[in-house]
Order: structure tokens, then sequence, then C-alpha cells
């Protein structure tokens, strides 16, 4: 591949509205890339599962972040999802154009080759201004009751571009905009957020 490449991607900034919105924001900076036209208001509204939290005799339940959001993008003390809780907002926003690739343990590298080079962006998981990751708080799942374990500082933004040193993203934390981060502190945060990715492929007909 070429030693640099960054696709031009409309950017949205989470933080006047969205505050723990990193994920609905990223999806929908690539549903307007691919040409939706679609707000992330709409998006929340009408696509992302969420559950709220509650209070049982002192101790917190809430959902699994693997099958909802946990909480509201809305709300500042909320938390987020995981790739599967995207993929499946995604296959319902796209309808039958195109394919929606769980890439979740897909090396970056892989994914450039499969994506960015195909001028399709990569939703990503890593952490908050590439912050250390902070094991917890937890919470028992509504469902099992069994204790769910948080990794705090984590975040989603939209892979776009590399170059020998690292990789490019639209980051919607504090309006950071197209963002560049090493690829060795990139591949560390990626893990620690169980190296979480989504992927769409336009489906052959």
């Amino acid at each position: 591949m070429s030693n640099r490449k960054i696709i031009q991607v409309p950017y949205i900034d989470q933080s006047m509205k969205y505050p723990t919105g990193c994920e609905s924001v990223s999806t929908v900076m690539l549903l307007q890339y691919l040409g939706y036209d679609i707000s992330v208001d709409e998006f929340i509204a009408d696509y992302l599962e969420m559950k709220d939290f509650e209070e049982r005799e002192g101790q917190l339940f809430g959902a699994d972040p693997n099958l909802y959001f946990c909480g509201s993008p809305y709300d500042k003390d909320s938390f987020g999802c995981y790739a599967p809780v995207i993929c499946k907002a995604l296959e319902k926003a796209v309808g039958d154009k195109y394919d929606i690739i769980n890439e979740t343990d897909t090396p970056t590298e892989e994914l450039i080759k499969k994506y960015i080079d195909a001028d399709i962006p990569v939703i990503f998981w890593a952490c908050i201004n590439m912050r250390e990751p902070i094991v917890g708080p937890e919470w028992r799942l509504l469902d099992s009751e069994e204790i769910f374990t948080w990794i705090s500082n984590e975040h989603c933004m939209l892979l776009v571009g590399y170059d020998e040193k690292g990789y490019y993203f639209n980051d919607p934390h504090e309006n950071r905009g197209l963002i560049h981060y090493d690829k060795e502190l990139v591949e560390n945060r990626h893990r620690a957020q169980y190296s979480m990715a989504v992927g769409v492929s336009r489906k052959n007909k």
C-alpha cells in the first residue's frame, strides 16, 4: 500500500449535544459519507437500542453493552455500547445496500487494506484522547444479574486514513476533527477496548 492516505469524511462534533454519543456520531459520519441523509438525532431515535440503568436494593443494574447502549448518548453520566449494537443499528439504517461486518479482533493493518484502501472508513474503538484505560465501574446485568465490569475511557472514532507512523481518525470528542495518533499507541488502546471495529461492504447485485 502507499505511504499515506486520508479519506475526506464529513465531520461531526459530539461535545455540544452527545457527551457519551461517540459511537452514534462516528456511525453517522460514516453514513453521511456513504450518501445517507441522516442526523445523529435520527440515528439515535430510529436505530440505536438503548436501556437505562436501574437501582435495586442499593445495587446498580444495567444492560450488556453488547446488546444495548447503556444509558443515553445525551447523558454525560451514561456509558456507551460495543460493536454488536452498532452493527445491528447500521443494518437497519442501510437497508439492503451494504453488508455490515463486525471486524472485532481484525488487525488494524488488515482493516486498512480491506477498507481504507477501498475508500471506506471504519468505526473503531479505542480510548478518549488515547488515555490509559481504567478498569471499572461495575454493574449487575439486568437479565442475568451477573457482574459486568466496564473499561473506562472507552471511545469510538472513525478510522479514515494512515501514514507510515500512524493512523488518522475523525475524532468526535471535543471537536478534535481529523487527528493523527501513533500506530503503537492506537494498537494498545484498541486492544484495551477489546479490539472492536465495524466495517461496511457494498452488496453485489
